[in-house]
């Protein structure tokens, strides 16, 4: 088998797996909560993973497809940041997690931004997953304008990313193929791939009283 037969077969591997893996968490939702912690808990917690691992399977994918041309936006369109802020915070609290989420958007954020809006949405929502994991109590998802930029951020009162990842995004730097490393690479390639008059999108990291993921679109 040659090597493009061997990527073909990755590639389609990868998409029959996620698939799959739709096809259950569809399945799981059919299942109705009976209000008993000890049945609603691992429910809820086996839907959540099979989320988290189906994203990370649409992750490599389009990470592979990024390696071999490009990754390609399709859908940049005008939306509202303010709607888009307040969609992911609905999603973040349907993923059923105790925390505390709030939004908050800055009066300098315009009504309309041109951006892909699916694909930000994937990115974010892998934050969300991240903040769940490791936050404390309170998740914020937030948007505000800074130097011409779009940038919007989930922020967690967790104990903050590791120095080997904040040197490794602030250096662009490759991280490991696996958990956090995998998210952060896929998030940078959608912010450079937004680009308008010359300026491309980047990635943010940093830790402000907890962690804050920042992607920023001009």
């Amino acid at each position: 088998m040659s090597a493009l037969d061997n990527h073909d077969l990755y590639a389609a591997l990868l998409h029959e797996m996620k698939n799959n893996l739709v096809l259950m968490a569809i399945t799981m939702e059919r299942v109705p909560h009976t209000h008993a912690i000890e049945h609603d808990q691992p429910l809820d917690e086996a839907r959540l993973l099979c989320q988290r691992v189906s994203e990370r399977l649409m992750q490599a994918l389009m990470i592979y497809k990024s390696d071999s041309g490009g990754m390609v936006l399709n859908a940049v369109d005008a939306y509202s940041p303010e709607d888009f802020v307040a969609e992911m915070a609905i999603q973040a609290r349907y993923l059923q997690t105790p925390h505390q989420i709030d939004t908050r958007v800055d009066a300098n954020v315009p009504a309309l931004w041109f951006f892909d809006r699916n694909m930000l949405e994937m990115a974010l929502i892998n934050a969300i997953h991240n903040s769940i994991t490791y936050a404390r109590k309170h998740i914020c998802v937030s948007a505000r304008v800074e130097d011409g930029m779009l940038c919007l951020a989930v922020e967690d009162d967790s104990v903050g990313y590791p120095p080997h990842i904040l040197e490794a995004v602030a250096q662009d730097r490759p991280l490991n193929s696996s958990g956090t490393g995998l998210g952060l690479r896929f998030a940078s390639l959608i912010a450079k791939a937004h680009e308008n008059r010359g300026r491309r999108g980047e990635l943010s990291v940093r830790n402000q009283e907890g962690a804050v993921f920042e992607i920023r679109v001009p």
